[in-house]
């Protein structure tokens, strides 16, 4: 419920002080997990502050704290989105949010209570190998959870530059694009070169033992003569996507 419905609610007489208290700290967070003390504090008010809901990081949290999350935020009627999450989590928050859907390939759990407003123009996201796929999924998924539509173009790398060429024309439709590289990192340079667009880089992990886990790719990427290139962390596909989604809307 908005601040300006509790206040009205409490003037007319509907809900007393002390429930009006609650709900007025429950707007800007609540504890998750009650009433064993709760494991988690819900940011509720990021919607307003920032016009995206608090995202849930999946890694590290149990099944049960991920459906608790999931379920508290669609409550306040906002939407969700749970990153490198499992089938085990999902399961569990379907017992609970039945509009939940798992997306695999992306490791991702999406909950849509209100359909985003959609946006008029493209996100492209490449992929340099079959490789780097997941992390290229976490950023697909997250710019179409807030409304993008999404051309993946997946494993036209350096090595094979006549598969990047044969797209340009397609790629060239976006408004950003997003490009996710492992090994040495090279292609958002490349594509950089071609496109007007702004290009978001995302390394990967994806290498052998002088990719460093992809710290190489992430340098090479820092270090790129093409303008126009910004670099995310390495394997932060929400990051690119969340950032793509940001740019694509002003």
């Amino acid at each position: 419920m908005a601040l300006d419905d509790i206040l009205a609610a409490f003037k007319d007489g509907a809900i007393e002080a002390d429930e009006a208290s609650r709900r007025i700290r429950a707007s800007f967070y609540q504890n998750v997990g009650q009433p064993s003390g709760g494991h988690s504090t819900l940011d509720s008010d990021r919607l307003a502050r920032t016009g995206a809901s608090e995202v849930i990081y999946g890694a590290g949290k149990s099944a049960a704290e991920i459906a608790d999350l999931v379920e508290a935020l669609v409550g306040t009627g906002q939407n969700a989105l749970v990153t490198r999450t499992t089938p085990e989590a999902y399961e569990q928050v379907l017992e609970r949010t039945a509009i939940a859907r798992y997306h695999e390939a992306a490791s991702a759990i999406t909950a849509t209570v209100q359909e985003p407003a959609g946006a008029d123009t493209l996100i492209a996201v490449i992929t340099a190998g079959t490789s780097d796929a997941p992390v290229a999924e976490e950023a697909a998924v997250t710019a179409a959870f807030y409304g993008n539509p999404v051309l993946r173009i997946r494993d036209v790398g350096v090595s094979g530059l006549h598969r990047l060429l044969a797209r340009l024309d397609e790629i060239r439709q976006a408004r950003v694009v997003i490009v996710v590289a492992g090994m040495e990192g090279a292609l958002p340079s490349v594509v950089g070169g071609l496109v007007e667009a702004p290009v978001i880089s995302v390394p990967t992990s994806v290498g052998y033992g002088a990719a460093f886990g992809g710290v190489t790719a992430l340098l090479g990427m820092l270090s790129s003569c093409a303008a126009g290139l910004a670099v995310v962390n390495i394997d932060n596909g929400f990051g690119a996507g969340y950032l793509a989604h940001k740019i694509n809307r002003l």
